[in-house]
């Protein structure tokens, strides 16, 4: 939609040139002058159509610096503010995986703990099983 706007823009200023330009030399053919004072007005005539189409280029061009210098800062801004948001879900990221990390050492230390707590209980209950079974065979045999 845009492009076509700037097409359609675009054609207006030239056909507006153009239809100056015609203007100005049938103005001047049909106009009862010398051949002198024809040539002078001709002279004038394109030299002012070459100021306007300069000025129309110098507006152009300056329109486009800005607007590329606009878009510059625009992108700049974007990607400082992603810089911004990627580094905080980073440092989030960190500090979950952190919490996790140090849950799961936590769980490990905790079960480790039990688990020997349970062998220890085990091997008590083993060790007095074993002393209760040799006692109850010494009994067994007198």
């Amino acid at each position: 939609m845009a492009s076509e706007e700037k097409g359609i823009g675009k054609g207006l200023v030239i056909g507006f040139f153009a239809g100056t330009l015609v203007g100005a030399i049938i103005a001047l053919l049909f106009a009862p002058k010398s051949g002198e004072e024809m040539r002078e007005n001709i002279k004038t005539k394109s030299q002012d159509l070459i100021e306007d189409a300069d000025e129309y280029m110098s507006n152009a061009k300056m329109k486009t610096e800005r607007l590329i210098n606009d878009v510059k800062t625009k992108s700049k801004l974007l990607v400082s503010e992603a810089e911004k948001k990627t580094d905080a879900l980073m440092s989030e990221a960190d500090k979950t995986l952190n919490k996790v990390k140090d849950k799961v050492e936590n769980y490990i230390k905790v079960g480790k703990n039990n688990l020997e707590k349970e062998s220890m209980h085990l091997k008590s209950a083993i060790k007095s099983g074993l002393a209760d079974y040799k006692s109850e065979r010494k009994f067994d045999k007198k």
